[in-house]
């Protein structure tokens, strides 16, 4: 007596390494930003004022921490994600500059948030 059997072969996968998580971030972090400028124009500039004055009166914060200020204050993309290329644009032109790294309260398994200060 003998039983047929089916063998499945996954396909092999592609390796993700952080270089790929990192473009995949930044992907969703430019079309966040590019949505909420659609639908509110000014979005990006409005944000990244608000970082600059919010870290001016608080000093070092987190990235977390500043973001919600700024919802709290009604600077609300349709997505959270808008906010990151705000920081690394902020950061690129030399505004800030990251001071160290702490827990995260959001980021589902991502590693610790960002500390960020006035250059």
């Amino acid at each position: 007596m003998s039983q047929a059997a089916l063998l499945f072969e996954a396909p092999a996968a592609k390796a993700y390494t952080v270089t790929h998580a990192r473009a995949a971030g930044e992907k969703a972090g430019r079309l966040a930003a590019d949505k909420a400028d659609r639908m509110e124009a000014g979005f990006s500039e409005r944000a990244a004022a608000f970082v600059l004055g919010y870290l001016a009166q608080h000093g070092i914060s987190s990235g977390e921490l500043v973001t919600d200020a700024a919802k709290l204050a009604g600077i609300r993309p349709p997505d959270d994600r808008a906010f990151g290329p705000v920081y690394a644009t902020l950061a690129r032109r030399g505004r800030i500059v990251a001071a160290g790294f702490c827990l995260r309260r959001k980021g589902n398994g991502t590693a610790g948030g960002r500390l960020w200060r006035l250059a």
